[in-house]
């Protein structure tokens, strides 16, 4: 078990941003359910740990709860949640991945979670239908992760995946076709805070897409404040005894574009290469072929 316990550690310090997000959301879905095990087994039902957790939709008791803001987007109450979240995430997180950084990835993930609760809590407050429905809470990653799928499917809408007895279809009809289902399903009495919350994920993603082919990262504060939340518990590293040269970082817009062009020459290659074979490849074009091949 120790050794198991010890990979799965090893695993979340060398993956990516991708990989630690499911990590976190596996791992607190899983403390989760203990919990309430333990709380069962004593007959606490006086403190819901989820609704404590789960975003207000009554807005004085969101002001004293406003952490909910960040800890819905990590917390399912059932497995097949869990699961078609994670699912969601892995799909279109390894597409997002392939033309953005793990920084971008991350800060996307927490704006699209912003951006549904705060469409939740706006709805839920003004919309008489909603409003009819009285006070309630929400929780999961849904917002979050489709914020994820519509920056992916409206960057590069030309990307396809495979689906079962679909064949190769395009990733921006599969973000499409998700986003009618949830406006299709506002009126629904099953899970209204939930489609909501997709639409306002959804929005932000597209915005978020649309943005930045226009040269405009949305995203850059939130990997600073990220970036500074994490530091705070990061220990200081030991002033340097000698002098060293600095070598300017690599900023989130120039490390995306930089891929961005990549992937563009490795198209072009890929296409020379199903005209003319490999014979009619150059040199250079081989060696960039073949180091694509090793990433």
């Amino acid at each position: 078990m120790a050794d198991f316990i010890d990979r799965l550690k090893q695993i979340y310090r060398t993956g990516n941003v991708l990989t630690r997000l499911i990590f976190i959301n596996v791992f607190v879905f899983v403390v989760l359910k203990v919990i309430g095990v333990f709380f069962t087994l004593f007959n606490v039902y006086a403190f819901d740990l989820i609704t404590f957790l789960g975003v207000p939709s009554h807005i004085p008791l969101l002001v004293k709860r406003i952490w909910t803001l960040f800890s819905y987007m990590f917390v399912h109450e059932g497995f097949l949640h869990l699961l078609f979240n994670m699912l969601w995430l892995y799909w279109f997180g390894r597409i997002f991945l392939q033309y953005f950084s793990g920084r971008s990835l991350g800060s996307l993930y927490v704006l699209g979670g912003l951006a549904g609760a705060l469409l939740y809590v706006i709805a839920f407050n003004t919309i008489p239908y909603y409003t009819e429905m009285g006070r309630g809470w929400m929780i999961g990653a849904s917002a979050a992760v489709m914020a994820i799928v519509m920056g992916a499917a409206f960057y590069r809408p030309d990307t396809k995946l495979n689906l079962l007895f679909l064949g190769q279809i395009k990733i921006v009809y599969i973000a499409i076709f998700a986003f009618i289902l949830d406006f299709l399903s506002l009126g629904s009495p099953t899970n209204p805070g939930g489609h909501v919350a997709h639409i306002g994920g959804a929005l932000l993603g597209y915005y978020f897409a649309t943005r930045y082919k226009s040269g405009k990262d949305i995203t850059a504060w939130m990997s600073r404040l990220i970036d500074w939340f994490v530091g705070l518990f990061k220990p200081r590293p030991k002033r340097a005894k000698m002098k060293v040269k600095h070598v300017r970082k690599e900023t989130d817009w120039e490390y995306n574009q930089r891929k961005h062009t990549e992937q563009e020459e490795i198209d072009a290659i890929l296409d020379k290469l199903k005209q003319s074979g490999y014979s009619g490849l150059s040199p250079e074009e081989k060696r960039k072929l073949f180091d694509a091949s090793k990433k």
